[in-house]
């Protein structure tokens, strides 16, 4: 009962500051604070105010609780022990490495120029890194 009417005081109250704030001409905030004034309410009027009573004085309501808490800290426990020691995810990384891989490696190199280097080139000189467009660029009349 006496949830109730607190909740319904502070909803009067939230919907008298939104109306002075609609009366200042800012639409938006005194919506937002009406919408904010409502919630508590539509809870006394659903009934989820009269539940939360009835499990804040249950003896039964906080033992779910506590198994809920230990089950949380049991899933927590176990994710940290997984990150710790590689879970899951580490083995899998490690299977799809041991795979062969799909692409060759000179597959992505150039093809102008490095059929006869086999390997990733090791270029030093600053004309031989614009070799290859100068070959595309020739190629093609530029």
């Amino acid at each position: 009962m006496i949830a109730e009417t607190v909740c319904s005081a502070v909803s009067a109250a939230g919907l008298g500051i939104a109306a002075v704030t609609a009366y200042r001409r800012r639409f938006l905030m005194a919506a937002r604070i009406a919408a904010y004034a409502l919630v508590p309410i539509g809870l006394v009027m659903t009934g989820a105010v009269e539940w939360a009573a009835d499990t804040a004085f249950s003896p039964t309501a906080w033992a779910g609780f506590g198994v809920l808490g230990g089950a949380w800290l049991l899933f927590v426990g176990t994710r940290a022990v997984e990150r710790r020691r590689g879970g899951r995810r580490d083995r899998r990384a490690a299977a799809a490495g041991a795979q062969p891989d799909t692409v060759a490696r000179q597959a992505s190199a150039p093809s102008l120029g490095q059929a006869s280097r086999p390997g990733p080139a090791s270029r030093t000189d600053a004309a031989d890194d614009f070799s290859d467009i100068e070959a595309i660029l020739k190629k093609h009349g530029i």
